[in-house]
């Protein structure tokens, strides 16, 4: 059997921290110490590891990284650029995700799960609540949320509201002035998350547009491709008027696109649509949309871990920026339904 770290421990007379030190050139080692366990090393062939390195750190050298979904746009993205900056670190991730889609409700965050194998924890657009927050604090290592924003924690996301606003007034300015919009599910409603801040961005463009609020034009179903196509298919049938649709979703607007080809209509010729991400797929289909730099959000919240391991402050919220994408989806009123 291979010779560990505690048979060069006992070989040279020291501890296992003071064996990783001094194989790692590390401070507070003298060097007859640092020679001695060289030796003693060299005559056991042992070779170190990084549980080794661990285990005279009291670090893991990994990241948690908690997701409701990973094949969804918006996740993947954050997840992937995430990853790639904490590798780039020298740091793992444990990837902490569950069935978001159950009809009986998430489970419950388990910080246990997490317990001695992080040093620190993202967590990518889930609103917890206050007990989950709580219970990963406990864990005593850094929290970063992305995509939404748990109170008076250090939050990276970009302004739902101004950016669905915004989306909603370029609708407006190109004449429509039926504009509906598709979002998540009824009871996708914490507070400063992506779904209810989105809507009201929406809200507060109709009223800048000097448009009324029509409750029948807000239309909900999943946060994703079958989603909008069931909350298109709904609102069609409510509002069959409407001629211009805010998704607050690529995923969703990509969905509301087959409702409305399967109801016989044109986009942009009958109805106009835009979404928010910046999906890839999002020039293929010829959809507007405000894009959001998904893959830099995560990015940028793996660092912000890293600094606060490493003891540096971290600003508590950061905004990224969306910009209007104009694709073929989104045009002015068709002569025919503005005369109606």
């Amino acid at each position: 059997m291979a010779a560990g770290i505690d048979d060069v421990a006992r070989a040279a007379g020291v501890s296992t921290a003071t064996v990783s030190r001094a194989l790692r050139n590390l401070p507070n080692v003298t060097q007859a110490t640092r020679e001695r366990v060289r030796d003693a090393a060299t005559q056991l062939g042992y070779v170190a590891s990084p549980s080794a390195a661990t285990l005279a750190s009291g670090r893991t050298r990994a990241i948690g990284l908690i997701s409701p979904y990973v094949n969804r746009w918006f996740f993947s993205n954050v997840i992937e650029g995430a990853e790639r900056t904490l590798r780039a670190h020298g740091f793992d991730v444990l990837l902490y995700t569950f069935d978001g889609r159950r009809r009986t409700g998430r489970p419950r965050v388990d910080p246990g799960v997490l317990q001695r194998r992080v040093d620190g924890v993202l967590v990518v657009g889930l609103p917890l609540d206050e007990d989950e927050v709580a219970g990963l604090l406990a864990l005593g290592h850094p929290l970063v949320c992305i995509g939404w924003g748990a109170d008076g924690q250090v939050t990276v996301r970009l302004d739902d509201r101004a950016t669905a606003r915004a989306a909603t007034l370029h609708l407006a300015c190109l004449g429509h002035r039926r504009i509906a919009h598709l979002t998540g599910a009824v009871d996708d409603a914490a507070p400063g998350s992506a779904p209810v801040e989105r809507a009201a961005g929406w809200r507060d463009g109709l009223r800048e547009a000097g448009l009324p609020l029509d409750p029948a034009l807000e239309s909900h179903g999943g946060f994703d491709v079958e989603g909008g196509r069931a909350s298109m298919r709904a609102l069609l049938e409510r509002a069959p008027d409407v001629t211009a649709v805010f998704a607050a979703s690529d995923e969703i607007a990509m969905g509301a696109f087959m409702a409305l080809r399967d109801a016989g209509l044109d986009v942009p010729g009958d109805v106009s649509v835009i979404g928010i991400d910046g999906h890839d797929l999002g020039e293929l289909v010829g959809l507007t949309t405000m894009a959001q730099p998904a893959s830099e959000q995560g990015a940028v919240a793996a660092r912000l871990v890293l600094d606060m391991i490493a003891g540096v402050p971290a600003p508590r919220e950061t905004v990224v920026p969306t910009e209007l994408v104009l694709r073929r989806s989104t045009g002015p009123v068709p002569a025919a339904r503005r005369a109606r």
